[in-house]
């Protein structure tokens, strides 16, 4: 067995990241295995996006580093990205291509072949109703066509490690249930999902673990029966992260 095989599907250690006089991630530290689908939750400003844009090379760290399937972000940023598939709460995309055009784009900077795409796009928009739409232009795509579409370039090209922000924004009930049961497939496949996201039920029906940061410190990593335990309450997800938060924003 190779130390990539034996590697977590992404480790984090000691990672902090300063801006200015602020300290938006501090000392952050976590191992998640291949196969497991880990939810990573925190009040606005707690310091998620930062770290997901650290795990995704948008940023770079103060100190600390980053591993993702077993490559150094910030020392083998091409490597790790290919492994990555990151489904953004905020997209970018080239309002002036098609959606196919758009698909095609993402699946030839991720180097798959032509016929795998072709295959890939069949599969994905006829899942999330998007075949009728893939020549149209996406400047006239609604939000959720656009999330759609965004989800579907991401795991294109099977990636390994699959990074998501708030992956319902925009989405309507029955495209929500189809995205849920499309993460638990992708963690059946041996995939790791590391989600960020305030929809709590979602964490509820699908996490293994979860992971509560706030004020850029870990505060609680363990599973939601874990979370009972600690907070000493037999209560939901939603009870359970605002006293745990709460308590903390009171501290001095």
């Amino acid at each position: 067995m190779t130390e990539e095989t034996k590697s977590p599907g992404i480790l984090i250690e000691n990672l902090t990241k300063n801006y200015e006089d602020l300290v938006a991630v501090n000392n952050l530290n976590l191992s998640i295995p291949r196969g497991e689908f880990f939810s990573f939750l925190g009040p606005n400003g707690a310091g998620k996006t930062t770290t997901i844009k650290i795990l995704t090379g948008l940023v770079r760290p103060s100190s600390g580093r980053t591993l993702v399937a077993g490559y150094d972000v910030q020392q083998n940023p091409v490597e790790a990205k290919r492994r990555i598939g990151y489904i953004p709460d905020h997209p970018y995309l080239y309002e002036k291509l098609s959606g196919r055009d758009f698909f095609r784009f993402v699946g030839d900077l991720f180097g798959v072949p032509r016929d795998q795409q072709d295959e890939k796009l069949e599969y994905f928009f006829k899942m999330f109703s998007l075949l009728s739409a893939a020549d149209k232009l996406i400047e006239n795509y609604s939000h959720g066509m656009r999330q759609k579409l965004v989800i579907s370039a991401s795991l294109m090209h099977d990636p390994e490690i699959i990074i998501v922000d708030e992956p319902m924004v925009g989405l309507d009930p029955q495209s929500a249930r189809i995205v849920k049961d499309l993460f638990h497939l992708q963690v059946e496949m041996g995939r790791t999902i590391f989600l960020s996201t305030h929809v709590l039920s979602i964490t509820e029906e699908l996490a293994d673990r979860i992971g509560i940061i706030n004020r850029g410190k870990l505060q609680f990593l363990g599973t939601i029966e874990e979370l009972r335990v600690h907070q000493k309450r037999d209560a939901n997800l939603e009870e359970l992260f605002l006293d745990l938060t709460q308590s903390v924003a009171a501290e001095p």
